[in-house]
């Protein structure tokens, strides 16, 4: 039996615990997948995530303190993670002009390179939730987001 359908066997105290424990493992789940589809690539997750922001940005330069503000695992060492992205010449850090303390990143065309790749594998690996209605993934959205906001609200 696997653990998917463990979840579904198990009694809990109340559809709330079980749908946190769901959330954890779907979570779990879903981050093992990512680590499985850019391992081929030489990035984890967070290398990943970090390259993303840096393309978002199109060509402007970035602060480490932005970095981690906006990446999606709070935990991470986004100067470790830069160190990393510059080994592998995938970022490129600068002096920035308007504070010597601060250094700015930007990605380089390598960086833009690998994402295009990743991108296709990607797109190739959603393709598995074709089946799930686009009105209950937007309704699962909604209910990650209403899910989260009650810690936001307190």
């Amino acid at each position: 039996m696997g653990i998917s359908e463990d979840l579904k066997q198990r009694t809990f105290i109340s559809e709330t615990s079980k749908s946190v424990v769901n959330i954890i493992f779907t979570g779990n789940w879903m981050m093992q997948k990512m680590h499985e589809l850019l391992k081929p690539f030489g990035l984890t997750p967070q290398q990943y995530n970090v390259l993303r922001i840096l393309r978002g940005q199109q060509n402007n330069p970035m602060t480490v303190l932005a970095i981690t503000e906006r990446m999606l695992d709070k935990t991470s060492n986004a100067s470790r993670l830069v160190d990393k992205l510059l080994e592998k010449k995938f970022v490129l850090r600068k002096e920035c002009p308007h504070d010597r303390r601060a250094v700015d990143i930007i990605i380089l065309p390598a960086g833009l390179t690998i994402l295009g790749e990743i991108d296709q594998v990607q797109k190739a690996w959603e393709m598995n939730f074709q089946s799930i209605n686009p009105d209950k993934m937007s309704q699962l959205n909604d209910l990650l987001d209403e899910f989260r906001s009650v810690f936001t609200n307190n």
